[in-house]
């Protein structure tokens, strides 16, 4: 990715760059974007492949952990899972659960970030839609939820499958990564119309990949509220 891994976490190991200060003021946005309730779980997806949606969600968990807030990573792409990859864990955790008699407990893994844990994907499933919209599913999140103080989920992109559609309203708030050098203004709009119209609270855009410095690649987070403007 234009000389970055895509892969990395530059939160951790590059704490004093830009980017890393980025994704702390994402943070920040983050916790102060919903007054109204308790923010605590919260959603990451995109409008379609390679908007790097997993990195952001990644990089994001971590800037939470090191603010002293426990975090629980969840890795809910079932298609095309990458998180064990990012933080370099071994694949297995939410389909096993699903479809093994195993406690959660003894699948969520430690990472190397104080305050970060680690739910990943597992075995990837034939039926993914309906094992996230499982009841089986619903508990699990109940469990994670308490025993943490966030908890993170990557899904698939919106359009091109379901999954993210029907974690949507399961969640308190949602991200949406935008890729600011490929995606279309209408299909940005369309993801968006997805998530409300499956009762989901679009918390706001992230847009990925405007470049700042070039020193440090072509990586910039942006985190707005007002997400009609990436139709216009």
């Amino acid at each position: 990715m234009m000389g970055v891994d895509k892969y990395k976490l530059i939160v951790h190991e590059q704490a004093k760059s830009p980017i890393a200060e980025a994704y702390r003021t994402l943070r920040t946005n983050i916790q102060f974007s919903k007054t109204d309730g308790q923010l605590q779980t919260i959603l990451f997806t995109s409008s379609g492949p390679d908007e790097g949606k997993s990195t952001t969600m990644a990089n994001t968990a971590v800037a939470l952990a090191q603010s002293g807030k426990r975090v629980i990573i969840m890795d809910c792409d079932l298609r095309k899972p990458v998180l064990h990859k990012i933080f370099d864990n071994k694949n297995r955790g939410i389909t096993n659960f699903l479809v093994e008699e195993i406690c959660a407990e003894d699948l969520i893994q430690e990472t190397q970030v104080e305050n970060l844990r680690i739910l990943t994907s597992g075995p990837i499933p034939p039926n993914p839609s309906e094992l996230l919209g499982s009841k089986k599913m619903q508990g699990l999140f109940n469990y994670l939820k308490e025993q943490a103080d966030y908890l993170m989920i990557d899904s698939p992109p919106v359009i091109a499958v379901t999954d993210a559609c029907v974690l949507a309203s399961k969640v308190d708030g949602i991200a949406l990564v935008v890729n600011s050098g490929t995606v279309r203004p209408e299909m940005a709009q369309k993801a968006k119309d997805l998530l409300i119209k499956a009762k989901g609270h679009l918390l706001g855009v992230i847009l990925n990949r405007v470049e700042i410095e070039e020193e440090y690649g072509h990586y910039y987070y942006y985190y707005g509220s007002d997400t009609t403007k990436i139709a216009k």
